[in-house]
């Protein structure tokens, strides 16, 4: 169009457009991820020390989709939780809900293993943890390799006695050697000391990161290896 040509009827062809099919995958982005299997008190955890409110019932696979949940250290201290639909044996191959959750684990920096101190049908929780790693391995090896602090849930279905000796038992069994902890998420007991030692593990590894990101800035330039 111009001052001459007001109403114009000419026009160019256009070239050919291009299609594509992407997959797209949401991952949800947590600082602490949470395993285990069903019932182990993923859910009640969560609600406990943070305002979400997944559905807690006394039948597995109560958590059908991943909920997030923003957990207060203080008044100038919080971090992000995720639970995930529990991983049962044979998830890999498709069992229960599968293995397609934990993905959402992928971008946490730790992990909380829990596990149930007391189960009902008196399975040993060793041979629980070991199911649950056999799962998570045949998902990836930088799941495997993250970070992991065990995590003993409902411990006041037990007295003090009873649950030092199973800790020690599962400890001995498993030759654990990293941090491990008691709670209960129905009295509250030992979810405050859970809480700020993440808070404290989870301060020191944004430190790592970044003293990390100094260093790779400050080294030296070389066209042979850049």
């Amino acid at each position: 169009k111009s001052s001459t040509n007001r109403a114009p009827r000419q026009s160019t062809l256009g070239t050919a457009g291009e299609r594509r099919t992407l997959h797209l995958e949401l991952v949800l982005l947590a600082d602490v991820g949470l395993l285990g299997l069903p019932n182990a008190g993923k859910s009640s955890l969560i609600t406990a020390v943070s305002s979400a409110r997944p559905k807690i019932a006394g039948y597995p696979f109560t958590t059908l989709y991943p909920q997030l949940g923003v957990v207060r250290a203080g008044s100038e201290r919080s971090f992000v939780i995720a639970d995930i639909p529990g991983v049962i044996e044979g998830a890999a191959a498709g069992a229960g809900l599968g293995i397609e959750f934990l993905k959402h684990l992928s971008r946490t920096r730790l992990l909380l293993h829990l596990v149930d101190i007391a189960p009902l049908d008196g399975t040993s929780p060793a041979e629980a943890v070991r199911g649950i790693l056999a799962e998570v391995e045949q998902f990836g090896r930088d799941l495997i390799e993250r970070e992991r602090w065990l995590v003993l849930t409902k411990r006041d279905l037990v007295d003090d006695a009873e649950f030092e000796r199973r800790c020690n038992t599962l400890v001995d069994e498993l030759g654990w050697s990293g941090p491990i902890f008691g709670i209960s998420s129905v009295t509250r007991r030992g979810l405050d000391t859970l809480v700020q030692a993440l808070a404290a593990r989870l301060d020191e590894l944004r430190h790592e990161r970044s003293d990390a990101a100094a260093e790779a800035d400050q080294e030296p330039y070389d066209p042979l290896t850049s």
